[in-house]
């Protein structure tokens, strides 16, 4: 079959594409927000960033709003039109932990939006907020009743439905959801925990991950960054014990994974490698933070090191992922 043909053979008969549109191109989504996110910090925090009326953030907005609509689109034409392998993706012991990424971008949407229009971002947090909840009560009700799912099926992945939860509070607190985010904070916090020690296991005395999920390695890095933020807007900015705590934690797993990098390096490219986009940002606008409340060079430059890695790792994914869709490599069925 021609790799550039715009529609695949599939038990007797021909689909398009799109219908195996897959709910993780929401990956980039989240990558690119948080991106934006990130740039919206470090320019309050380093001026100079800024040339004349041009901000990196704003041209990382645009581009990331736009592509949310695409992809949404996109999603919703594979419910709609081909509903059967859009639940099949949904119930697959994976691939379920990915559809919480929908949620995550709604958030991350209200997030990086909620200064500039903050009635319309407030009611993209409420859609946001309510839909995660649903879908972690799907994703964790699918880990209690299902016996299909093994500890094989157990990566990085599965931290998607919890790190969406301390999403929550980011643009929460802002708008004024106080209870809203202690709650979705505590859900975050103590399944994070649990789950932490459940991948180390598996990752250490079990098989390998499989080689497309070995990029989401990187996923670990993001919860305890993400649950500094958290505790430090539900605690009125102080930067504490706590979230000092949570902050080298996320730094050190990412020191750890720095090791890993020649073996990560010989993976091809898929959208598993988004895996690094978001947890990258999140780290990011971390040390942002430690830069703004700890007044010494090495979390000012660590933090602008980041940033460049960050926008490096964006523009890369962003060229493979284009590059990839124009020659057919992407939405082909497993």
């Amino acid at each position: 079959m021609n790799s550039t043909s715009q529609s695949v053979t599939f038990s007797g008969r021909s689909r398009p594409r799109l219908a195996y549109f897959p709910v993780s191109f929401f990956g980039m989504i989240m990558g690119l927000l948080g991106t934006t996110i990130a740039w919206q910090k470090a320019e309050a925090l380093f001026p100079e960033l800024v040339l004349g009326n041009f901000n990196v953030s704003d041209g990382l907005a645009i581009l990331a709003r736009l592509l949310f609509v695409l992809v949404l689109l996109a999603y919703g034409y594979k419910w709609v039109f081909h509903a059967d392998l859009a639940r099949k993706e949904a119930q697959h012991p994976i691939m379920l932990n990915f559809v919480p990424t929908v949620s995550i971008s709604l958030l991350l949407l209200a997030a990086c939006g909620h200064q500039i229009a903050p009635e319309p971002t407030r009611i993209i947090w409420m859609i946001g907020a309510a839909l995660q909840l649903m879908l972690t009560l799907y994703v964790l009700s699918s880990w209690i009743q299902r016996q299909d799912i093994e500890l094989v099926h157990m990566s990085p992945a599965w931290f998607i439905p919890i790190v969406g939860n301390l999403i929550v509070p980011i643009a929460g607190v802002p708008f004024g959801f106080i209870e809203s985010s202690w709650l979705f904070f505590a859900i975050g916090l103590m399944f994070w925990i649990v789950l932490f020690a459940i991948v180390l296991y598996r990752i250490i005395f079990h098989h390998p991950l499989p080689e497309k999920l070995m990029p989401t390695l990187a996923i670990l890095i993001a919860p305890p960054a993400v649950a500094m933020l958290d505790w430090m807007l539900l605690n009125g900015g102080i930067l504490d014990a706590v979230a000092r705590v949570l902050y080298y934690l996320s730094f050190f797993i990412g020191l750890l994974l720095l090791t890993q990098a020649k073996q990560l390096t010989k993976i091809p490219f898929g959208l598993s490698w988004w895996a690094w986009s978001f947890p990258i940002a999140a780290l990011t606008i971390a040390t942002l933070t430690m830069a703004n409340h700890i007044t010494n060079g090495f979390f000012m430059n660590l933090s602008l090191v980041l940033l460049a890695l960050l926008s490096l790792i964006v523009v890369g994914l962003l060229k493979r992922t284009f590059s990839a869709v124009r020659q057919g490599k992407i939405c082909q069925p497993e």
